[in-house]
């Protein structure tokens, strides 16, 4: 066991380290000019998109363009798989992720435009039993609410238990298993299973042929693979059953097609259209998944949501966007209804999102306040090449090296917590630990921080320093449900879980 060792080394590397507030990754210091999409654009992405690729470790990426409501370019670059290195082409097949969203969101529209379902009506009414029992809260929850993020569920439970953490409608709080409820609406108004549904009354209408909730044969031959932070290609998930917030599989070409008729607003009744990109509530600005904390003191002044999507307020006017992320597949779209242009980007590498910031400014331009709150380290920053160091080389030789930026918090708690997370997942129990290890040492007053060192004593087998971890980090946090159903794990079991 080596759990001496690499906290000896820990201590040495942190004795200089001070306590530091985290900082959001910042956008770059000066904004590129706005602009619509041109082919001096368009040479400029094809230099620039391969050499991120190579720098930001991603295999493989496909992008559209949209000017004047229709797609202008769309091109494909590197590898579908690192294994068999088939290029990406314009009908290579990726996740959408939590792109997913906002084509459930549409769907649900039209159904409103039908009078079948009514945005500000407990989705309760709808169906035969409640969706959650023993929570009068639940009555609460509206179609409007779900679509804006305000039900107070956690993104994804924890276990078999859903629990509702605030009043809803109350704020925001991003969550994925809000939109698992509305399409269990959506199925029982239509009487169909959700991929039906929304093939009939979205990608057939519009013309999207290769999308889809669930999986075809047909993505078998095209589908691009998962891969890791350092390009590993990973196991392809196959989904049977659909999640409205998750498993839409696509192709740039075919959410193009969506974001035009966006903008276009096709399908949907003028009004409709509208209170879609309507911001309904104003996001906190330092956090999306905020269940485990209290009200926001204030809130964003540019970046809000409204049914489905975000929207981000500029001097340029408002745009709406949306990211996905599901781990090996990163996606992100945006687009400008006044002045009819949009992006949209799919890659196959956990580190896809590191280069979207660089593309958009090169593509549109303009500030991009979204981008920023979704706190995504850029390739070339000093977080990026701290959780790179820690892959190559291990956690000691990161954290020496990265001293002066661990010092003056440009490397942020949630930096630290995922690269301790890459090298746990890679049975790099030592190492991890000793990054947990750190992110505490730096914030020591982080529930989360004590919550991740924890895990890695669990997995490594310490039982008595994971119930030490998690005890702490109920006392930072008392609502940290993990922490606590964790604990009731350990004190009741003589062997220590293991996590995968």
């Amino acid at each position: 066991m080596n759990r001496c060792r690499n906290f000896v080394i820990l201590l040495v590397a942190c004795a200089a380290l001070s306590p530091m507030p985290s900082l959001l990754s910042q956008a770059p210091a000066q904004t590129a000019a706005f602009q619509t999409p041109n082919s001096t654009t368009i040479t400029t992405l094809e230099q620039r998109i391969p050499v991120l690729l190579k720098d930001a470790s991603v295999p493989g990426l496909s992008i559209a363009l949209i000017r004047d409501d229709k797609t202008y370019w769309l091109h494909s670059f590197g590898v579908r798989d690192e294994k068999t290195h088939q290029p990406v082409t314009d009908q290579t097949i990726f996740e959408a992720a939590s792109l997913s969203k906002p084509v459930l969101a549409y769907g649900v529209l039209k159904l409103v435009d039908q009078g079948k379902l009514n945005l500000d009506t407990p989705l309760s009414s709808y169906l035969p039993k409640p969706y959650l029992e023993g929570d009068p809260r639940i009555e609460k929850i509206t179609a409007r609410i779900v679509l804006s993020h305000r039900t107070g569920f956690p993104n994804w439970r924890n276990g078999d238990t859903l629990t509702i953490h605030f009043t809803p409608g109350e704020r925001f709080s991003y969550s994925g298993e809000g939109f698992v409820y509305l399409q269990k609406v959506v199925e029982q108004i239509t009487g169909k299973p959700l991929n039906e549904y929304i093939n009939e009354a979205v990608f057939q209408p519009l013309g999207m042929t290769s999308s889809s909730y669930v999986w075809r044969p047909d993505y078998d031959e095209r589908t691009a693979s998962p891969h890791d932070a350092g390009e590993q290609a990973q196991d392809k998930y196959k989904p049977k059953d659909a999640n409205a917030a998750s498993s839409l599989h696509t192709t740039a070409v075919d959410y193009a097609i969506f974001v035009e008729a966006l903008l276009r607003g096709t399908g949907l009744r003028p009004q409709t259209f509208r209170e879609m990109l309507t911001p309904q509530i104003a996001v906190d600005p330092d956090c999306r998944n905020c269940t485990d904390r209290d009200a926001p003191k204030q809130l964003s002044k540019t970046v809000f949501w409204g049914l489905g999507v975000g929207i981000q307020q500029t001097k340029e006017g408002e745009s709406f966007w949306h990211w996905g992320d599901n781990g090996g597949f990163k996606c992100y779209m945006l687009a400008y209804p006044k002045q009819k242009i949009g992006m949209v980007v799919f890659t196959n590498g956990e580190n896809g999102l590191a280069i979207v910031n660089e593309i958009e400014h090169k593509a549109i331009g303009g500030a991009q306040p979204a981008y920023t709150w979704i706190k995504y380290d850029s390739y070339d920053s000093p977080p990026f090449q701290f959780a790179r160091a820690c892959r190559e080389k291990g956690a000691s030789p990161a954290i020496e090296q990265f001293h002066a930026a661990l010092t003056d918090g440009q490397i942020s708690e949630e930096t630290i917590n995922s690269a301790g997370y890459t090298l746990l997942n890679a049975k790099k129990l030592s190492d991890a630990i000793a990054l947990f290890q750190l992110n505490v040492h730096l914030h020591p007053n982080s529930a989360n921080a004590y919550d991740s060192l924890g895990e890695g004593h669990m997995t490594n087998g310490e039982k008595e320093l994971a119930i030490e971890n998690y005890k702490k980090s109920l006392e930072l946090n008392p609502k940290n449900a993990n922490a606590i159903s964790t604990l009731k794990k350990l004190e009741n079991n003589s062997d220590s879980p293991k996590s995968d």
